[in-house]
């Protein structure tokens, strides 16, 4: 497959740039990936589609803020992307700093915080902090915003670039469709016999990296870190999957693949995957060319979902993280 017939038109104008007033507020496309057939509602309505047989499958982890603002030992300005956590004083990160440092570069955080380059791990660099990294994020990052969106991570963007029910610090990204839910319509969803359970993934920052290759079958895919707990996986037997977000699809389908509840996801989702896990998939609008474009084509069917998002653009949905939903049926 070619990268290319992943692509489409996007008028710049249909990226959210801000999220809806309110939550549950956002849009919602359904596609019944059997009949191809679309229908819009509103994200509140969401209730209306499950029952006592459906189990909702939300990922609980939670944003990092990743991003540090930091000067070279020789005063130059610099950034530094926390990608993961090692242990308490290491990890991995990218860094924005005119050169790519060499091992024994010195940055400073703030009021002191010295942060040593010690390699480089693939893309990443192996990164060892003075103090503890969880205090240091907290005190002096900031949230780290997808590149699409134009503005500087604020008050309103530190409470709502996350989801109600996150839990598990070490996502450097969003999963962004569980931004819509807020705990009223959670209750909802639970009134009408519906399980929502939850697993981790944390998301990182290879989401944002674009598909360099031609070829589809020739990108690497970026690894994820992911746990699905055993009361989650036993809410599931019997019962019709709603994976909320891909991170959480993807988490499932490794776990059925391989066997382990927890570990580290390669899995590249693209046509003709066969799904052992998922019924349903919730997710927001995703970037033309992109891997999480490709896996929502992989479930509902590229040309049902390519159909889809020229419908969405036309009829003014809010694209990408702050943007309107999708649930697809599978066919």
């Amino acid at each position: 497959m070619l990268v290319s017939e992943f692509d489409y038109e996007l008028p710049s104008e249909l990226i959210a740039q801000h999220p809806a007033p309110q939550r549950s507020a956002s849009r919602l496309l359904r596609l019944d990936g059997a009949s191809g057939e679309l229908r819009d509602m509103r994200f509140s309505e969401l209730p209306q589609l499950v029952g006592r047989d459906d189990t909702l499958v939300v990922n609980d982890t939670r944003v990092i803020k990743a991003r540090l603002a930091a000067r070279k030992s020789s005063g130059g300005k610099a950034e530094i992307f926390v990608e993961r956590a090692l242990d308490a004083r290491h990890a991995l990160a990218m860094m924005r700093a005119g050169h790519s440092p060499k091992p024994g570069a010195r940055f400073i955080v703030a009021d002191g915080v010295q942060i040593v380059v010690e390699g480089r791990v693939d893309d990443l660099y192996r990164v060892a902090f003075s103090e503890d990294i969880d205090g240091v994020l907290e005190r002096f990052g900031a949230v780290p915003l997808p590149p699409y969106i134009a503005h500087p991570a604020s008050a309103e963007d530190a409470e709502r670039y996350q989801t109600v029910y996150a839990a598990s610090p070490g996502a450097v990204a969003a999963p962004t469709a569980g931004l819509h839910f807020t705990k009223e319509l959670i209750q909802e969803l639970k009134g009408r016999g519906a399980k929502i359970a939850s697993l981790t993934l944390h998301v990182g920052v290879g989401t944002f990296q674009p598909v360099r290759t031609e070829k589809v079958e020739e990108h690497r895919m970026h690894s994820e870190r992911y746990r699905i707990p055993p009361d989650t996986i036993a809410a599931l037997s019997g019962r019709r999957v709603l994976a909320v977000g891909t991170t959480s699809l993807r988490a499932l389908e490794t776990w059925k693949l391989t066997g382990k509840p927890s570990g580290e996801s390669e899995l590249f989702v693209t046509p003709g995957f066969r799904f052992q896990a998922v019924d349903r998939l919730l997710t927001n609008f995703h970037l033309p060319k992109s891997t999480l474009l490709m896996l929502a084509c992989a479930f509902g069917g590229t040309e049902n979902v390519l159909r889809a998002y020229a419908h969405a653009v036309r009829e003014r949905y809010r694209f990408f993280s702050y943007g309107d939903a999708m649930l697809i049926e599978r066919g």
